[in-house]
């Protein structure tokens, strides 16, 4: 379960009388789709998904690239930094290994599947990832140089920074080549996959620590030195996973430590590359603690390194020396509840550093000096950090995404251009209605990617003054049909306790005067946030669609959510459910005052945290909701990881009650109302346990209930899965909420 990061505080916020409703941009639509109701499949048509994707500069900001589907075919995009052409474009069965064969008859063969690319400091070059398999690509050409070979993947490769080595990990051993001339070294010797992790992060800290996008080695400024993870998992606890699909059935062993389970042992290392002489960090850490950020300081002798404590209520930034190992408090950070980790650390050329925190409430952003001191706060009232996208020195600027903390702001995102004195006021970049992002170059260029409810994501190149150059293509064209689904309207819901909850919903299209069935999709743990204006794929489609077939669809977000800040997702510190469940029957009193709603008629459903609270609610108050489908739910807070879980309920030993009040699985014989319960089988995040335990508590308890099993597939499903699943959920809100049709 991914943590929901980026939270904020309570000021002023959504205090209503009554729910005053915007319609999100442009016309509505009108009720009945032009030419009837479109087909389910054309939610799901994979003409839909955006054919360039993974944008990434080089590093003078002359060039950038990314990932290029062409129907079937994927391969790599370059484009000119400064006009946005196309430079080059490559597939992969168009790329072969080394000089074409001399022997006409005989073809070289093709690169398998492009799944990665990286610029290669000081060279037009392009590193590609193919199969597990790294390889060199000059855009001028057809042929690509193989640097690796063989059944192990190279995870995590990066660059020196003087483009001279590259390092990754393989077989939980950290390794090296010189680009050159291709020849590898093994820089560690005791990896040992599954126990001693070299170069590569464990699971946990891959989903928890670094939120599915895990970093585990660091180059040094100046490519003498890497520094990088140690794990030891041996006293982790394992979970069987079970592939039943072959004759053969199959059992992968996860190390996955659940909620008061022993930690990874980890530690930081440095390897002077030449030498290979190792030295570890003196971080002193307690067992386990976790050390959750690791960054090279601007002095290439120093590391800087996040440590969390493991009930994740104190963060120190240290100070190590590279040679020795010694390390001294820099800064720290405290909470009585738990701290949000960021990415958000930056070195200074003055030896200073950026760095954020919430105890404002909501997420600002500090310049500290060499000594650790906050100097100046550079992000003004009324804004909450979201991510520092990257810092311009020679402009005096950080770019920075971010939201507004009043009225609805986090309906949204924004890019905003910080100073970096702290002196000058912000440069808005990108504002407005709907979700702006950033990719920033070394020029101040930037790619601007934009997105709401019901456009496609729009990718623009703008120059370092802010104009627009280019559009960039390889974006959705929505057929008119699904452009003319009915539309997402923007409100607050008066809440018991006083406060306005964000909320946005889609009329049912049918005649005036008739009372139509409800579906309520949610989430609703610590800092989620499901009311944005955002395009969502094909689950925003498939909402619009339900709304286009006499559906009314509703999204709420309660007072722990990111609307209301750090303050508001503190509430649910030690106890999950209750606050969640409050909001969803704020949502129900609302829809008991439309007219077009019929009250006996409700459907509610959600994913992950999603599903563990529609587990929650209607387990805690049966009858309310006449239908629900919860998906890869967790049912039982002590099946669940360690850090995630402990973040918000402290420990079970340290908290039994809470663990056992907030669990679904505590209320099971409560089962009144017509459920769909889906999981796949090989669900390495909730852990099919959830839900095979919530069952055996059914069949004993002779409760009726529906389920949905998918073989082998994830947390996320793949595509075929996913829209079988939407097909099946279709059917089942058809069945128990309209009958009639």
């Amino acid at each position: 379960m991914r943590a929901m990061t980026a939270s904020r505080w309570l000021r002023r916020i959504l205090l209503v009388t009554g729910a005053a409703t915007l319609p999100l941009p442009a016309a509505a639509a009108p009720a009945e789709t032009p030419g009837g109701e479109v087909p389910f499949e054309a939610l799901f048509d994979p003409a839909l998904m955006p054919r360039l994707t993974g944008l990434a500069w080089n590093a003078d900001g002359s060039r950038f690239a990314g990932l290029w589907r062409d129907g079937k075919r994927k391969g790599i995009q370059l484009f000119d930094g400064a006009t946005g052409a196309s430079l080059a474009t490559a597939f992969a069965d168009e790329l072969t290994e080394g000089p074409p064969t001399p022997d006409a008859s005989v073809a070289a063969a093709a690169l398998g599947k492009v799944s990665g690319f990286a610029f290669r400091p000081g060279s037009d070059e392009l590193l590609l990832v193919a199969d597990d398999d790294l390889f060199l690509w000059k855009p001028e050409g057809r042929s690509v140089r193989r640097l690796t070979r063989g059944p192990a993947e190279e995870k995590g490769p990066a660059f020196s920074p003087d483009g001279r080595r590259l390092a990754f990990s393989r077989d939980a051993d950290l390794w090296v080549i010189d680009v050159a001339s291709g020849a590898e070294r093994r820089l560690t010797e005791d990896g040992r996959p599954d126990e001693i992790l070299n170069g590569t992060t464990d699971w946990v800290y891959w989903e928890e620590i670094w939120g599915r996008d895990a970093t585990a080695l660091w180059w040094s400024p100046d490519s003498r030195s890497l520094a990088f993870y140690r794990f030891d998992e041996t006293g982790v606890p394992t979970y069987p996973l079970l592939s039943e699909r072959e004759v053969a059935a199959k059992v992968m062993l996860q190390r996955y430590p659940k909620a008061g389970d022993p930690n990874p042992d980890v530690a930081v290392r440095v390897v002077e590359v030449d030498s290979g002489a190792i030295v570890e960090l003196a971080t002193g850490e307690a067992p386990g603690d976790y050390l959750a950020r690791v960054h090279w300081a601007s002095d290439p002798g120093f590391v800087a390194v996040e440590r969390l404590n493991r009930d994740q209520r104190r963060l120190d930034l240290l100070h190590c020396r590279a040679d020795s190992g010694k390390c001294v408090e820099l800064a720290s950070q405290q909470a009585a509840t738990w701290i949000n980790l960021s990415k958000d650390y930056r070195p200074l050329d003055d030896g200073g550093f950026l760095w954020s925190q919430e105890g404002s409430g909501w997420r600002t952003l500090h310049r500290h000096d060499r000594l650790g001191r906050s100097r100046a706060d550079l992000l003004p009232s009324g804004w909450a950090l979201e991510e520092v996208v990257d810092v311009l020195p020679e402009r005096g600027e950080v770019i920075v995404a971010a939201h507004r903390t009043t009225a609805l702001g986090a309906l949204g995102r924004s890019v905003l251009a910080l100073d970096l004195a702290g002196r000058k006021a912000p440069r808005l970049l990108a504002d407005g209605p709907g979700w702006h992002g950033a990719k920033v170059a070394a020029t101040g260029a930037w790619i601007h990617s934009w997105s709401d409810s019901h456009t496609p994501t729009e990718m623009r190149l703008r120059n370092a003054d802010n104009a627009e150059i280019a559009l960039l293509p390889g974006g959705v064209e929505l057929p008119a049909a699904l452009t003319a689904l009915p539309r997402w309207e923007v409100t607050t819901i008066p809440a018991a306790s006083g406060v306005g909850l964000p909320a946005r919903f889609i009329p049912p299209a049918g005649a005036v005067g008739e009372r139509h069935p409800v579906i309520t999709y949610h989430y609703g743990g610590p800092a989620s946030q499901v009311v944005i204006d955002r395009w969502e794929g094909p689950r925003g489609l498939w909402h619009r669609w339900m709304a286009s077939r006499g559906y009314l669809v509703l999204s709420l977000d309660n007072e722990a959510s990111r609307f209301f800040g750090k303050p508001g997702e503190d509430r649910l510190h030690r106890r999950f459910g209750e606050l969640e469940l409050a909001g969803q029957l704020d949502g129900v009193r609302w829809l008991g005052n439309r007219t077009d709603v019929d009250p006996q008629r409700l459907g509610l459903w959600g994913w992950s945290g999603g599903g563990s609270n529609t587990l929650y609610a209607i387990l805690h108050r049966p009858g309310i909701w006449k239908a629900a489908v919860a998906g890869a739910p967790v049912t039982d807070w002590r099946l669940y990881d360690s850090i995630w879980t402990e973040r918000y309920l402290d420990s079970p030993q340290d908290n039994p009650d809470g663990y056992r009040d907030s669990s679904p699985i505590s209320a099971a014989e409560s089962l009144a109302d017509a459920l769909l319960l889906v999981h796949g089988t090989g669900d390495d995040n909730v852990h099919p346990q959830n839900s095979i335990a919530l069952m055996a508590k059914w069949v004993a308890a002779g409760k009726r209930f529906e389920e949905a099993i998918y073989p082998d597939e994830k947390h996320g499903f793949l595509p075929a899965a996913s829209r079988h699943f939407y097909r099946r959920m279709t059917d089942f809100f058809d069945h128990q909420l309209r009958p009639e049709r």
